[in-house]
C-alpha cells in the first residue's frame, strides 16, 4: 500500500543535525532531479525578486533567506520537519512501534523540492510549493512528472494507492494504466480547515492496520469502523475511486 500525503507549508527548522545528503534519501532515482531543483531554488532565493518568484509574502523573509543555505542546513526526519493540521492529526509520536514501522513503509510525502520522501528521510526545513515556476526548471509539477512516474509506480507495487494530496501536488504524478484501478482519492465533504485534520486521521488509521487491505472496498470497510464512508467508483477508466470520509 502506498499512501500519498501532501507536504505542509509549516515546518520545524532543526537547529543542529547532519547536513543534507541527497544520495541518502529514499527513491535514489530522483537524485538528479533533486540536484537540479535544489540548485535552482538556492539561486532563486538569493535573487532580488525571490518573494515574487516563490510566491511568498515579504513577511516570510526569514524562510526565503533560509533557502539559500539549504545545502549546509541541519536536517531531521521528514516526519518531524512537516508540521500543521494534517501532521498533528497523524501524531506519529504517539503511534506504537509496530504502527510507526508501518507508517514508515506505507506513507510517502510529496515534495516540490525532493519529489517524494519517506518519514525517515533526513531533510532541512525549506520553503517551496509545487505551484512555483523556477527560472531554471520551469513549472515544478511538470519538472517532476517524468522522474516520479516510474519511482512511485514501483513503490505502489501491487497494492492500493491512497491519495490525500491536493490538486497542486497531484499534478506531479497521476497513476495510470493498471495502477489507476487501485487508485483511491480521499475527499472530505465540505472543504474546511478540518479536511486536513481528517486526512491526517485517515493516514494514522491506515498505519494502524495490521494487514494492508488488498481491494478498494476492503479499505472502505476497514475505515468505516472509525469514519463515515461513502465510496464512489471511477467515473471512467483512468480516474480514481472517490472515498468521501467524515470523522
Amino acid at each position: 500500500m502506498l499512501v500519498l500525503l501532501p507536504p505542509s507549508e509549516t515546518k520545524s527548522a532543526p537547529t543542529r543535525g547532519r547536513v543534507l545528503n541527497l544520495s541518502s534519501l529514499s527513491f535514489p532515482d530522483l537524485t538528479a532531479a533533486r540536484v537540479t531543483v535544489l540548485a535552482a531554488l538556492v539561486r532563486a532565493s538569493g535573487a532580488a525578486d525571490a518573494h515574487t518568484v516563490l510566491g511568498v509574502p515579504a513577511s516570510r523573509h526569514a524562510e526565503v533567506a533560509r533557502n539559500v543555505t539549504l545545502p549546509i542546513a541541519p536536517t531531521a526526519p521528514a516526519g518531524e520537519i512537516y508540521q500543521g493540521v494534517l501532521y498533528d492529526a497523524l501524531d506519529l509520536r504517539s503511534l506504537d512501534a509496530a504502527s510507526r514501522r508501518r507508517a514508515n513503509r506505507r506513507l510517502v510525502i510529496a515534495s516540490a523540492l525532493f519529489g517524494a520522501v519517506r518519514l525517515t528521510d533526513r531533510i532541512p526545513a525549506y520553503r517551496l510549493s509545487m505551484a512555483v515556476t523556477l527560472p531554471e526548471t520551469g513549472p515544478l509539477a511538470r519538472h517532476w512528472r517524468a522522474p516520479l512516474a516510474p519511482v512511485l509506480s514501483e513503490a505502489a507495487g501491487s497494492g492500493l494507492i491512497v491519495d490525500t494530496r491536493s490538486s497542486t501536488y497531484a499534478a506531479a504524478w497521476t497513476p495510470s494504466g493498471e495502477l489507476a484501478a487501485r487508485w483511491v482519492h480521499v475527499r472530505v465533504p465540505g472543504a474546511t480547515h478540518m479536511a486536513k485534520h481528517t486526512r491526517g486521521l485517515v493516514a494514522r488509521a491506515v498505519s494502524e492496520m495490521t494487514t494492508a487491505p488488498r481491494t478498494v472496498t476492503a479499505l472502505a470497510t476497514a475505515l468505516s469502523e472509525s469514519f463515515t464512508i461513502n465510496l464512489t467508483p471511477p467515473a471512467k477508466p483512468g480516474k480514481p475511486w472517490l472515498l468521501d470520509v467524515t470523522a
